[in-house]
């Protein structure tokens, strides 16, 4: 191999690897395993020089510390299977560029992780399938079927999004840093891996919060700070032995246009980020979680165990890059650093990686930059560039009516007056609705509206708006967490699925306007599709709470909870969700959860979120002090003033919007096909590709047509002075909310 192509950084480790006392006897064990299944001799992938060189036993005993001989036995055997998997994939297909041999060799492997272990399975026909039949027998017996189905639904996302991989080396495609963060936790195997935590350690996490957002962000930072160390120690072999185009480090080189080895430093950056987010996610977040949730002592022991099996993970994952033979641990600080075992203070295990100093002071200074902003620097007028929208925009021709609908509309709602006995809700008065002229937006993205559907789409946007503006002025000024998360636990109350059931008495125009929107957007759903579409909204509301929280702790979050959050508080999952109502009975609902369709509808909603970030940015750093801002972020994060800051989330709006023609051209029709769906189908589908190319076009020519963010109506804000508002956006993010199929009730 050629001399190393950058110096590996100084990594934020703060806490020490150790190793389990019953490496030898894992050593052993897989060796034995693996011959076993035929991934040694004769499979034409692996010798066992191969399989002693990697040791993967020593990695496991790094990462799994204190579990016993028999379960580190069991989960080292996990990963032979794994990386054997992922040479076998290569070599058998991925250099061969065989995308149809590969999709038949991947969908008969889920066949052999059945949730009844009395369920017959196939007959194992290459060591990859008899790896996973042997695994699985011996491992699901002992954990829950919750847990069988999310480990089985993990190694499924592991395996099937190889092809995406593929597929990327097939059209020499280096994706965008948002896109290959998403994809990487499938196709990366962390994810999988903390899995294996809950086993080897014993903790399963109770059924009851595994999907909340606490536990998402621990898997998530976790998995986001595991793969993208491995990029740093294998980029080498990745881009020049293997022509792979999906390392972290490539992908940086790439989107920012700088050396390798400022790639490399801004990987590692992004590490130590993503480690703090899961150190401040550990003890700012679970606690509420535990509190709010009710969980038992056992299962908070239970929640904390799988964290802390998560953080020995992480550090003996470092520990194994550095010392295995499979990667690039040679030079750089991190390798200068890295003397034999001592019993001395800050030498040895679990020290490898640290000059301790320079460690701490770097990633000090990422923790510092975050919590120590400023609010309401000088910023002057929002700079707009040259936005990339290759979709025209075509407006309703019930415009007119609908601007003076929805004013009648929120005069009737209370929406424009001050709430009686609630402080600080004179948010929005009727020349402040006019100025905002969400109907131009409901316009633009709704074009074929009839009247009716027009008002309730911008009535919609109206209401998400009015409460997005509501929320940091009621609550965030006097930092009243407690009132926000009452108000958004009574505004659930307002979306039965059965609309025949009761509801509360509105007390306030938030509630009023739920109550009226509704029964008339879920009239014609069915029960599956209310189901849906409120948990979608509860994810809009729940997610200002983290606004709420951030503001409180003047913490500007990290980039990439912030990209993924910045959908939530944006309403992209309620909008979207329903622009599928009408497609239910011709697109099967598991064509909604491939990757290629959430690539789709992430990219659209990165495009829209970083469209009013761009706009708002004025209002919401000078006028506001608000901490929620894209432009916010990257000057955070890269330590950059705001003109770089911005030509860097240009370029990542520009990037996203080309992965969402990419997808739409390249990916929607394999998706197609891999269903085998009907003409039906794929023009319903089709459809709806043009519905989100309206939507960002749009949302576009209603921020260039609107007054919302023009400095001289910023002057004359509405409602009380001294507003620290939260990020102003689109509230619902001005999806039009009526699609085919959907009536008005």
């Amino acid at each position: 191999m050629s001399q190393q192509p950058f110096e590996l950084p100084t990594f934020y480790t703060p806490h020490p690897a150790r190793l389990n006392p019953h490496l030898e006897a894992a050593r052993t064990h897989s060796r034995t395993w693996a011959r076993s299944m035929g991934m040694l001799e004769g499979s034409g992938i692996w010798e066992v020089s191969d399989l002693d060189a990697h040791d993967y036993a020593l990695l496991c005993s790094y990462t799994h510390p204190e579990c016993d001989a028999d379960a580190l036995s069991l989960v080292t055997d996990w990963y032979v299977w794994v990386f054997f998997f992922d040479d076998h994939f290569l070599e058998t297909f991925k250099r061969t560029l065989d995308r149809e041999g590969g999709k038949a060799y991947l969908d008969r492997l889920p066949a052999f992780m059945p949730m009844d272990l009395a369920a017959p399975v196939p007959e194992p026909v290459n060591p990859v399938e008899a790896g996973l039949a042997d695994l699985w027998a011996r491992t699901v017996p002992q954990m829950s079927m919750d847990w069988r189905r999310r480990f089985a639904e993990s190694t499924e996302h592991l395996l099937n999004e190889s092809l995406w991989e593929l597929s990327n080396i097939d059209i020499h495609r280096v994706p965008n840093p948002v896109e290959y963060i998403e994809m990487r936790r499938k196709v990366g195997g962390a994810p999988w891996s903390a899995g294996l935590v809950e086993y080897a350690t014993g903790a399963e996490v109770p059924a009851s919060v595994a999907g909340s957002r606490p536990l998402r962000v621990l898997r998530d930072t976790f998995s986001d700070g595991v793969h993208l160390r491995n990029d740093l120690f294998s980029y080498q072999r990745e881009t020049e032995d293997e022509g792979e185009l999906s390392n972290g480090v490539l992908v940086l080189e790439t989107f920012l246009n700088c050396t390798t080895q400022e790639a490399a430093d801004s990987v590692n950056d992004l590490i130590t980020s993503r480690l703090q987010q899961f150190e401040n996610t550990v003890v700012a977040e679970l606690p509420a979680l535990f509190a709010e949730t009710g969980l038992d002592p056992r299962s908070c022991a239970d929640v904390l165990a799988y964290a802390k099996g998560l953080q020995d993970w992480q550090s003996g994952g470092h520990e194994w890059h550095m010392r295995s033979s499979r990667y690039m641990n040679g030079g750089g600080a991190a390798a200068r650093t890295s003397p034999a075992w001592s019993p001395f203070p800050l030498g040895g295990l679990g020290t490898s990686a640290a000059d301790l100093r320079r460690a701490l002071a770097t990633a000090g200074a990422h923790r510092l930059r975050s919590t120590t902003h400023v609010p309401h620097p000088k910023v002057g007028p929002s700079r707009i560039p040259d936005i990339h929208m290759p979709f025209a925009t075509t407006l309703s021709p019930h415009l007119e009516g609908a601007r003076r609908r929805l004013i009648d509309w929120a005069h009737r709602m209370g929406i424009l007056r001050p709430q009686p006995g609630v402080p600080l809700s004179d948010v929005w008065d009727e020349p402040a609705i006019i100025r905002y002229d969400l109907p131009l937006c409901a316009a633009g993205i709704h074009p074929d509206a009839t009247p009716e559907q027009l008002d309730l789409s911008a009535a919609w946007l109206a209401w998400g708006t009015y409460a997005d503006d509501y929320y940091p002025q009621v609550f965030g000024r006097p930092r009243d967490l407690v009132a926000a998360k009452v108000c958004t636990e009574r505004l659930s109350s307002f979306m039965p699925v059965d609309l025949a059931a009761p509801t509360p008495e509105p007390v306030n125009a938030l509630e009023r306007g739920l109550a009226d929107l509704w029964p008339r957007t879920a009239e014609p759903m069915t029960p599956e599709a209310r189901r849906a579409f409120r948990q979608t909204v509860d994810t809009m509301t729940a997610s200002w709470l983290w606004e709420l929280d951030n503001q409180t702790q003047n913490r500007i979050p990290d980039p990439v909870d912030y990209i993924e959050m910045r959908r939530a508080t944006f309403g992209s999952d309620l909008t979207m969700s329903l622009s599928r109502i009408g497609h239910g009975r011709q697109v099967p609902p598991e064509v909604y959860r491939t990757g290629a369709l959430r690539s789709l509808e992430n990219s659209a909603a990165d495009v829209a979120c970083l469209t009013n970030d761009v706009f708002s940015y004025q209002k919401e750093i000078e006028y506001e002090g608000e901490v929620h801002n894209g432009i916010l972020v990257v000057q955070t994060f890269f330590d950059c003033d705001y003109p770089t800051a911005l030509h860097i989330i240009h370029d990542l709006m520009t990037s996203r919007m080309n992965e969402f023609r990419h997808v739409a051209a390249h990916q929607l029709p394999v998706v197609y096909d891999d269903f085998d769906l009907s003409p039906e189908a794929r023009k319903t589908l089709d459809g709806y590709v043009h519905e989100l190319e309206n939507w960002m076009a749009g949302i576009l020519t209603w921020h260039q047509g609107c007054r919302r963010y023009i400095e001289p109506e910023l002057r004359h804000p509405t409602g009380s002075p001294g507003w620290l508002g939260a990020p102003t956006g689109l509230g619902t993010s001005a999806a039009r909310l009526v699609r085919s199929g959907v009536g008005v009730g």
